[in-house]
């Protein structure tokens, strides 16, 4: 019997069937998606306390923003940074970058809340359901910037999506604590356009050498562009990558209507200019040298008590944001640079051609004892060596080939790593005894670091350290004598040059450049106007303003002050030009042996000179009569003190900054230029000194004010002898001096120059303004040899004439060439009027205008006494 085949099911019982199944998948797909979501919502909580910024973090997000440096006139010059960041507001923002952004980096910015989920969608059907390699980025600015303020660079992919949730909930956050316009500038302020460029206002001034609110739309095109990949898209380096990214972006402000299609056809054609391209630096603009000691004064001040942070730490210039007013004023300043490059190259020009077959470096003075010869020799050698071992080159190679040693020798004496003249004295111990013991002896070193010595000396490393130490020196010698090509300093548009020429003779090259050192002071004020501390900062970054040097003959005005106001001496009283004693036993001034200062060539002529003409002709014995007649010197330190100076001031090497003896009357004392403007400053204000000031105020970013400068000054000197002084002061510069035809203002100065013509100074003062200027050369024998050219006279006046000259012709300049000095009213008790004499001896002493000052051989104008060097007392008293 054949069986039955069995009956298929119909659709209706399959779907029964079916319909079980289908259900459990549905639950189970709403149970994932629910858990999915859960799961999600959970993350975000999770990560929402994990890590992320506080309000007050959100509030006051981190930055490393550039401190700025004002000028008087409100004119930036310059700022002090780890990155070159100034932020703008959105308000000062230029509408092209506004535009450019939105259009390339975030269509939809001003409609989503932070998270453009349009955006996302779009990516994810393009990249997952339509397969497109690229689909454009759905990470938002406010996104861009989450992930720029407080997330770091992920590493592997599950980490990436934690990242990217975490960037979601702090843009979320931001958006809630910030407008719109604040997030976008916050955005372009923190972004890195490289090349030192920090932030939107830096990478408008660097790329193309403007504000970013005057950049032109093709621009702001670039730096937009940048923001994809500043690194791919560098205009420096790849100009033709960046000119098809600004096309890209020009592309989209068309298609997001912020140009039209013409503008668009007309930019793309348009060439990408970079020329103006120019990496910024801390040394970049006016006053670099001014700059540099502003920030060692603004460490001092912000590092002070009452100028601490709330939370007690000390503000720091490089990323605080602080706003720095001084008080340089900018076109000052641009006529003192100019006025030194102009009186400085010709003075370089006439040194080279001085020195012309000879050497500094090593020239032997005839007319001096060979012990001093000897001295200077070791002195040009150690110089030498010093200048060698300071070199980055030099630096490279002692850490390749001792670094290792020195650590390994540091661990036997507790730390301490040797230097190079340390290597070189335990060396020669280990050649010669009894080296050490002179050292302790002579207290160069103490018992410890002698104990360390001997121990280095027994080490086993030892030898292993003096072996490495010559080949160091051996591979030196190699390096530092081998020519090779460089860039070196040199007085043309370039300001430098390219040559061949070794290491070693391009330092003795640099060294050999005659240097100034330059203040121009308010007298009324105390505010500092200009300041130049050298040639060029980028080859010379030693600043001579603040250095300490000889002061020379400039320093008799205190002492003619002092005889004045002290004693009531009449500028008519006459001295005549014969050699003048001080004795062991007399007045105070507790000499061991008698002294009498010869004039500088050893002559007197006996004439009778005036303190007029004492003071115009600087003579010693006119100084050192008038320093007998006071009987101490406690008068003359006392009148220094009051001017400014601190005279009781200890150095290192326990001698005080005005020695109480009676060479400080042919000016046997060193200081700075600050020092010497601020003391001059007296003479021009009416006898009140006042401290040269050169900051205003401190603001914190914020507009708060951290600091503001407080006036000092004091009355030094009573009007009327103060008076009487400048008549002196005025007879010292006459309009008949080179460089001084017509000038209008009325001035006053005093020229100096040192033993060797090693300083040349000259003090210079207006009614309106104080110039203290020095000129020489960093190593004592860079120097002329002749009176000649090596006088302040030739050396440091022509600056003042010449700055004077510039300032009197721009009217734009704040200098008034039309103040007059202050003359008390009534009878000022001392008498100045020097008729009966002058009708013997001409207005100002025997010598007519244009005649040979019988000192010198020179002419007549500018030449002084020349002063002894104060580095060796025992020769100044024998001078």
């Amino acid at each position: 019997m054949q069986e039955s085949t069995p009956k298929s099911p119909t659709p209706n019982e399959l779907r029964a069937q079916r319909l079980p199944i289908y259900r459990k998948i549905v639950k189970w797909m709403w149970i994932l998606t629910g858990v999915g979501i859960l799961s999600i919502a959970l993350l975000f909580v999770v990560l929402s306390y994990q890590d992320l910024p506080t309000f007050e973090e959100l509030e006051n997000p981190k930055n490393n923003l550039a401190s700025e440096v004002y000028a008087a006139n409100g004119e930036v010059l310059g700022r002090y940074y780890y990155e070159n960041r100034i932020p703008v507001t959105f308000d000062e923002m230029s509408p092209y970058i506004e535009q450019a952004l939105v259009a390339t980096e975030d269509e939809r910015y001003y409609q989503h809340s932070g998270i453009d989920f349009e955006g996302l969608i779009r990516v994810a059907i393009k990249t997952g359901l339509l397969q497109q390699r690229s689909a454009g980025g759905a990470s938002t600015i406010t996104q861009q910037l989450a992930k720029m303020l407080f997330t770091e660079k992920p590493g592997s992919g599950m980490e990436r999506v934690v990242q990217k949730l975490k960037e979601w909930i702090i843009a979320l956050k931001l958006e809630r604590s910030y407008t719109k316009q604040e997030i976008m500038a916050m955005y372009l302020n923190k972004f890195n356009f490289i090349n030192g460029a920090y932030g939107i206002k830096a990478a408008s001034e660097i790329y193309f050498g403007k504000g970013q609110d005057s950049l032109k739309i093709e621009e702001a095109a670039v730096l937009v562009g940048m923001l994809k990949n500043p690194a791919l898209f560098n205009p420096i380096r790849r100009p033709d990558t960046v000119r098809h990214r600004r096309m890209v972006v020009f592309n989209q402000m068309m298609k997001n209507d912020f140009i039209k299609e013409t503008e668009y056809d007309s930019l793309r054609q348009l060439p990408m200019d970079m020329s103006r391209f120019n990496r910024k630096t801390h040394a970049d603009g006016l006053a670099p040298y001014f700059r540099m000691e502003l920030r060692k004064e603004l460490f001092r001040i912000l590092n002070s008590k009452e100028c601490l942070k709330s939370d007690g730490t000390a503000y720091n210039i490089f990323k605080d944001g602080l706003k720095i007013y001084t008080t340089l004023d900018p076109v000052m300043q641009k006529h003192a640079e100019e006025a030194m490059v102009e009186h400085m190259s010709k003075l370089q020009k006439t040194f080279w051609k001085h020195w012309k077959g000879k050497d500094p470096w090593t020239y032997r003075d005839p007319l001096k004892e060979k012990a001093e010869l000897d001295a200077e020799d070791i002195a040009r050698k150690r110089n030498l060596k010093r200048a060698v071992r300071e070199t980055d080159r030099y630096q490279n190679l002692r850490a390749k080939f001792l670094d290792e040693i020195i650590e390994k020798v540091a661990d036997e004496i507790n730390g301490h790593k040797l230097k190079d003249h340390e290597i070189e004295r335990i060396i020669q111990a280990s050649e010669k005894d009894g080296v050490i013991a002179r050292l302790v002896s002579r207290k160069t070193i103490d018992a410890n670091l002698a104990k360390a010595y001997r121990k280095v000396l027994k080490s086993p490393n030892f030898n292993k350290l003096k072996g490495q130490w010559a080949l160091l020196q051996e591979k030196v010698r190699g390096v530092f004598e081998a020519p090779v090509a460089m860039k070196v300093f040199a007085y043309n548009d370039q300001m430098e040059k390219d040559t061949i020429m070794s290491p070693l003779d391009s330092i003795k090259y640099h060294r050999m450049f005659l240097q100034i050192g330059s203040m121009a002071v308010d007298p009324l004020t105390g505010y500092v106007k200009a300041w130049v501390g050298g040639i060029n900062h980028k080859y010379f970054q030693y600043d001579h303003v603040t250095s300490e040097r000889q002061v020379g003959s400039t320093f008799k005005p205190f002492v003619y002050a002092t005889a004045i106001s002290e004693q009531g001496i009449s500028p008519c009283y006459v001295v005549y030009d014969l050699p003048q004693t001080i004795h062991k036993d007399e007045g105070n001034f507790q000499l061991l042996d008698d002294w009498t200062p010869a004039n500088a060539n050893g002559k007197y002529t006996g004439e009778p000179y005036t303190l007029f003409k004492g003071l115009q002709w600087s003579k010693n014995t006119v100084s050192v009569y008038l320093m007998k007649q006071l009987g101490d010197t406690k008068a003359v330190r006392s009148l220094a003190s009051g001017m400014g100076i601190d005279v009781d001031y200890k150095r290192s090497n326990g001698t005080l900054k005005i020695p109480k003896q009676p060479s400080i009357c042919l000016g046997a004392s060193d200081l700075t230029v600050m020092e010497m403007t601020g003391a001059y400053t007296t003479f021009a204000n009416n006898g009140y000194y006042n401290k040269p000031t050169f900051i205003s105020r401190i603001e914190d970013k914020n507009g708060n004010k951290i600091y503001v400068s407080a006036a000092e000054d004091r009355q030094a000197l009573n009007p009327s002898p103060n008076f009487v002084m400048v008549q002196m002061l005025k007879s010292v510069v006459s309009q008949g001096l080179p460089g001084f035809g017509g000038l209008k203002s009325e001035m006053g100065g005093k020229t100096g120059t040192t033993n060797d013509y090693v300083d040349g100074w000259f003090m210079g003062l207006t009614p309106d303004l104080v110039v203290g200027t020095w000129v020489g050369g960093d190593d004592r024998w860079i120097r002329f040899r002749s009176i000649q050219y090596g006088i302040g006279a030739k050396m440091a006046r022509p600056f003042f004439a010449k700055l004077m000259q510039r300032l009197e012709k721009d009217e734009t300049a704040d200098y008034d060439f039309t103040k007059r000095f202050y003359r008390p009213t009534g009878d000022i008790g001392i008498e100045l009027d020097c008729e009966v004499y002058n009708q013997d001896h001409g207005p100002f002493g025997a010598f007519e205008e244009g005649e040979e000052n019988e000192d010198f051989g020179g002419p007549r104008w500018g030449d002084e006494e020349v002063q002894p060097d104060s580095t060796n007392q025992e020769e100044n008293e024998e001078f």
